[in-house]
């Protein structure tokens, strides 16, 4: 089922300025009263971001919040989580004041604000949340941390379509992805690094010239006209998860040393950069027959190279989509985070 949604830009929402009948309590976005999950880049109190599920997690005493936001895309969704209520808010290009909450009384309130768009789709940055309460201190996250690499099933690419019709942006959901369902389950930080239509060394209409893994893997924010990168000391995950190849195999199977070279390489940088993790490779999906079955023996031959103990693979079983689109619908996503979370556990001893 379609979520409620809203639609609001700066005029719209300027109504809702809080604190005019008193003193306002407004926090820059990166104030210790805001714990973030997920790939941000912090200036001057304002923290942007791109990937799918990055998440903003605040508790506040009061009737209304609001946040200041902007966003570089007429693209971009987030999702606003009150309480365990979810709606999707639309975000308008340019700077805005949303309102995520507003309520008749006043009360003790924990919130969620997840992105829900892709890095193409556009990139926010907040910077700040304003109540006319106060806020409180934030709720702990999960010392447990994964890391999803991946593409557009990673990033929960029309996980919520509505067919007939066009696609349309709020179609994508990483709250619901496989790899959120399995941090949830797993009680653990989740850091989705993907992006839809990219491989390991080619995207899905061969190019290998834009930012296929290797390099989204560096990143912050993936956008070619303006990259950032990513320092890797701020998030050490307990356990990586590849799953990359549908976009390599969607032209056809590559070169078998090419790509168990180019692996290889990924997975070395991989375990220098994180030497606490684990990591473990998969093959999605979408994949099926002849080239599922090629990927998996390029898994096999890269996980026998590397060497290393710390490095396998796990199995992932084929999931078609429907009628209206070949990447995973919800229900299907949600099965592939119970296929893969016994598996998880396994590797992890958790």
């Amino acid at each position: 089922m379609r979520l409620p949604y809203l639609l609001l830009n700066a005029a719209s929402a300027a109504f809702f300025v809080v604190g005019q009948a008193g003193a306002a309590d407004t926090i820059a976005a990166t104030d210790g009263r805001v714990a973030w999950m997920g790939r941000t880049v912090v200036d001057d109190g304002a923290a942007s971001f791109a990937y799918p599920g990055v998440s903003a997690f605040l508790r506040f005493d009061g009737r209304k919040l609001v946040l200041d936001v902007a966003s570089t895309g007429k693209k971009s969704w987030l999702d606003v989580v009150v309480d365990g209520r979810v709606r999707a808010v639309h975000l308008a290009p340019g700077r805005s004041r949303v309102v995520l909450v507003d309520r008749k009384a006043a009360a003790r309130r924990t919130v969620q604000v997840l992105h829900r768009s892709e890095t193409w789709q556009g990139t926010v940055t907040a910077r700040s949340f304003t109540t006319e309460g106060r806020f409180a201190a934030p709720p702990a996250l999960p010392a447990r941390r994964l890391m999803f690499l991946g593409d557009s099933v990673t990033c929960g690419e029309a996980l919520d379509r509505t067919p007939p019709g066009k696609k349309d942006p709020v179609w994508w959901n990483p709250r619901l992805s496989y790899g959120m369902l399995a941090g949830q389950a797993l009680q653990a930080q989740v850091h989705l690094v993907c992006h839809g239509g990219r491989g390991l060394v080619r995207s899905w209409n061969g190019k290998t010239d834009e930012f296929n893994l290797g390099r989204l893997y560096q990143l912050a924010i993936a956008d070619p006209a303006r990259p950032v990168p990513w320092d890797q000391r701020r998030y050490a995950p307990d356990l990586i998860v590849s799953a990359i190849g549908t976009n390599d195999f969607t032209p056809g199977i590559p070169v078998r040393e090419a790509y168990v070279n180019e692996y290889v390489a990924l997975v070395r940088t991989l375990l220098r950069d994180h030497p606490q993790a684990r990591v473990v490779l998969t093959e999605g999906a979408i994949l099926d027959g002849e080239k599922k079955a090629a990927l998996r023996d390029y898994i096999d031959e890269t996980i026998r190279r590397v060497g290393d103990a710390r490095v396998g693979s796990v199995v992932s079983k084929h999931y078609p989509g429907d009628a209206a689109d070949a990447h995973p619908t919800r229900a299907q996503h949600a099965r592939m985070a119970a296929d893969l979370v016994p598996q998880l556990r396994s590797v992890m001893g958790w």
